[in-house]
C-alpha cells in the first residue's frame, strides 16, 4: 500500500525529455536526426541504464517535428560610426538603433558597427543570428529584435564578417511548427 507522503516518481521517458529540455542543442540534433543516441544517453544526467535512456531518446525523436529551415525575406545593411549615446550634442537618445539595460547605441562617430536586418524577423531569427555569430567568433556588444528589425552592434573590425554571418544565418532559420 503506497504511503501518503510518497513523492511521485517520473518515468524514465519523462525524465529523459526533461533532461533534453535543459540542452536545446540536443533537441535540435534530435529533430535533425543527427544524434548518437548512446553518447547522448551518457551525456544526460538521467539515472538509468544508458541503453534504456537511448531508447527513450529514439522514441522522443520519432515524436518530434522534423528539422526544417526557411529563408527569410530580409534586407541587411551595415552602419558604421556606432557607439553609446549620451544624449548631448548632435545625436540624442532618440537616434538610438537599440537600447538595452539603459545603454542606447546609435550613430555618434563611435568605434562600432551596427548590422541592421529588417523584414521577416522575430526572436527565433535573432537566436539563429546569435548562434551563428558565436560560431564565427564574432562577439556582439548589444543585440535586440522588435517590430521586424534586428540590430546587432559589433566592434568596427568585425563589421564585414558580422554582415556576411547575419545574411547567412537568415537564409537558414529553423522553422518552428505551430503548437497544437
Amino acid at each position: 500500500m503506497p504511503t501518503r507522503n510518497a513523492v511521485p516518481t517520473m518515468s524514465l521517458a519523462a525524465e529523459t525529455r526533461r533532461a533534453v529540455s535543459r540542452h536545446p542543442f540536443l533537441l535540435t540534433a534530435l529533430r535533425a536526426d543527427v544524434v548518437n543516441y548512446t553518447a547522448a544517453a551518457r551525456f544526460l544526467a538521467v539515472e538509468g541504464e544508458p541503453d534504456a535512456i537511448a531508447t527513450a531518446l529514439r522514441r522522443y525523436a520519432d515524436e518530434l517535428p522534423s528539422y526544417e529551415t526557411e529563408s527569410r525575406d530580409v534586407r541587411v545593411r551595415m552602419e558604421s560610426g556606432i557607439g553609446p549615446l549620451e544624449g548631448e550634442g548632435e545625436t540624442t537618445i532618440d537616434d538610438a538603433l537599440v537600447t538595452i539595460g539603459g545603454t542606447a547605441f546609435g550613430p555618434c562617430g563611435g568605434d562600432r558597427t551596427a548590422i541592421v536586418a529588417t523584414g521577416d524577423v522575430e526572436p527565433a531569427a535573432l537566436a539563429a543570428v546569435l548562434a551563428r555569430l558565436s560560431v564565427a567568433e564574432v562577439s556582439p556588444k548589444a543585440a535586440g529584435v522588435a517590430d521586424g528589425t534586428i540590430v546587432i552592434v559589433v566592434d568596427r573590425l568585425e563589421g564585414a564578417d558580422a554582415l556576411r554571418t547575419v545574411e547567412g544565418a537568415l537564409e537558414n532559420v529553423v522553422s518552428h511548427p505551430p503548437r497544437e
